[in-house]
């Protein structure tokens, strides 16, 4: 087994465990560091911390990829969503003569229930109805213990698949720490059947590189080119994260029409194994939990 599907047997075999427990022990086999809980300093520390001490209902409905709609169309504009071609609560209730050639089919609570579809009639309809009815039936709440998928009904969406020259646009994620936005993971090629071609960099807004990641230093300068539009990418982010500790507002970017993809509070569930330590230190000192100072003197 790879890694992840290591992961994925330790998640199942741990989900029996109460939430801090689970949590404390996925954390040091995914991280490699044990946790602190008293004293965070990392980002996925802190991310932990704020599982169990800042929750909010908002939390919920923007986690939620079919209520959160609302909440972007409140706060930037509906011109921003992706259109909706339709939500349905079963597989079997899906008119597929109603769709167009391309779409996404996805669910609306987590976040592996997806399927790309760029020709219809070539849609392989058994894996992909597979794939969505397991995901109907899992709770994303237990693979992180993120309280805010726990109470989400779960349901299938269907947005239009939006193109960048026929092939599955870049996917902008900026990173925002108490409202404020800074470094962006662009993620290219994700979805290649070729693994090894698919790119997770980081950037500063200046649009440097920046070797963040394990292994980074070894790559050579990448030629990802700086999208039309960054300040106003910067500006939804920080529109759209300003009611949360810490939040990564995901974007696309198609010749300047940008789209809102999801807000995620939580990225990895905070077991983010891929950056390296002084990375995870950086961003810890970057997020400022509220009133954290006075928490400290009274533990």
């Amino acid at each position: 087994m790879n890694r992840d599907e290591v992961m994925t047997f330790v998640k199942k075999s741990l989900s029996f465990l109460p939430d801090k427990s689970y949590i404390k022990l996925y954390y040091q086999l995914r991280v490699g560091r044990k946790l602190n809980t008293n004293n965070p300093t990392t980002l996925n520390e802190k991310l932990q911390w704020l599982k169990f001490n800042y929750r909010f209902p908002l939390q919920s409905i923007v986690s939620d990829k079919l209520l959160v709609r609302d909440y972007v169309k409140e706060k930037i504009g509906e011109e921003y969503l992706i259109p909706l071609l339709g939500s349905w609560e079963k597989y079997e209730d899906i008119d597929f003569s109603l769709l167009p050639k391309q779409f996404v089919l996805k669910c609306n609570h987590d976040s592996g229930g997806l399927v790309v579809c760029t020709d219809k009639n070539k849609l392989d309809h058994a894996n992909a109805r597979s794939k969505i009815e397991k995901s109907l039936k899992s709770n994303f709440f237990y693979i992180g213990r993120e309280y805010q998928y726990k109470n989400i009904k779960p349901m299938i969406l269907c947005e239009k698949f939006i193109s960048d020259d026929g092939n599955v646009p870049m996917d902008y994620k900026i990173y925002c720490f108490n409202g404020k936005p800074d470094v962006i993971l662009v993620c290219k090629d994700r979805f290649s059947k070729n693994s090894h071609k698919a790119s997770y960099l980081y950037y500063d807004q200046e649009w440097n590189f920046i070797p963040l990641n394990k292994g980074d230093d070894k790559l050579p300068d990448p030629k990802i080119p700086m999208p039309k539009n960054l300040d106003k990418m910067l500006e939804i982010a920080k529109i759209l994260s300003k009611d949360f500790v810490f939040a990564r507002i995901d974007l696309y970017n198609i010749n300047g029409q940008i789209y809102f993809g999801e807000i995620t509070l939580s990225p990895n569930s905070g077991f983010d194994a891929d950056i390296t330590y002084e990375t995870d230190l950086m961003f810890g000192e970057k997020l400022k939990i509220p009133y954290w100072e006075d928490i400290k003197r009274n533990i």
